[in-house]
């Protein structure tokens, strides 16, 4: 007689399943929770810029960080770049996948060229834009200068944004292309034949078969590429354009640098980093109680 297999996993001992998790809760503990209570601790106290003296003021921090018109500013410029940054980054991949799922010779070869970028540190990529961008010795600047085209992020803010939007999405393309190539890997070719059978072109196969057997690995990265361009993209805005000109490219994160380590308005960074915390989880919270339920997971 067969054995019939449990899905449930019982340990011999009651002891065993709490030190297996311990490790991972410690690391938790000490790297996440403590940092967080430590900076909502400190986000209610006016501090003196070496922190030698302090005065709890409960949350006088966050109504003047709130009353702020450059901190309204920071807000307004990281919804523009995380949506830009989302969408090209996306969109991008999603268009490199396709024609990469096509190709039959060297595929392994022009995937792993597409890969590459993904190991680049933020602020090597951030560098190898400014470089290549810069108005003065940039060599796609001169391009552009050449075709008439108006180029300066040094000086106007909408040539910047533009420019710390492509480093950005560029750096994660990479990561969005190995999803995106794996979510069509797992489409059964069968489904694709029976439309192309029926009558079915390129485009309307990816419309109807493609892109809504793809939604759940859209809405993972939309979360992913969402959280990205809130809180990692701080080594690409330092090296490119470091918030300016004139804060047009301050996001959250780069204004919470400017006021803490530079400005040493402690109390206030500690305010605008809880304020930070709280929007991320928002948004993720919103965009699995309301973007998951049109995901289909077949």
């Amino acid at each position: 007689m067969e054995e019939v297999l449990s899905p449930r996993v019982v340990f011999p001992n009651r002891v065993l399943p709490y030190l297996l998790v311990a490790p991972q809760l410690a690391i938790t503990l000490v790297f996440f929770y403590w940092p967080a209570s430590q900076a909502l601790y400190q986000s209610m106290l006016r501090e003196d810029p070496f922190g030698l003296n302090s005065s709890f003021v409960w949350f006088d921090n966050f109504k003047r960080v709130l009353s702020d018109p450059s901190y309204l500013n920071s807000i307004k410029v990281t919804a523009v770049f995380s949506v830009a940054t989302a969408f090209v980054a996306m969109s991008v991949a999603l268009l490199l996948a396709v024609m990469a799922d096509k190709v039959v010779r060297g595929r392994g070869l022009y995937r792993t060229l597409l890969i590459w970028p993904y190991a680049v540190a933020p602020a090597i990529a951030g560098m190898l834009w400014l470089f290549l961008f810069n108005p003065s010795i940039g060599t796609l600047a001169y391009g552009l200068r050449w075709m008439g085209i108006s180029w300066d992020p040094l000086l106007n803010g909408t040539d910047a944004m533009i420019l710390v939007v492509a480093a950005a999405s560029w750096k994660q393309i990479s990561y969005n292309f190995l999803f995106f190539v794996a979510g069509l890997q797992a489409i059964p070719k069968t489904l694709i034949e029976a439309a192309a059978i029926d009558g079915a072109g390129p485009t309307k196969r990816f419309w109807t078969i493609v892109f809504p057997l793809l939604a759940p690995t859209t809405f993972f990265l939309l979360v992913i590429n969402t959280t990205y361009a809130f809180i990692d993209t701080f080594g690409i805005i330092h090296t490119v354009t470091g918030g300016g000109p004139g804060k047009a490219t301050e996001t959250l994160v780069y204004k919470l640098y400017n006021d803490g380590f530079v400005n040493l308005i402690l109390g206030d960074s500690a305010a605008q980093s809880v304020i930070l915390m709280a929007m991320v989880v928002a948004l993720a919270i919103f965009q699995f109680r309301f973007v998951e339920k049109r995901v289909h997971y077949g």
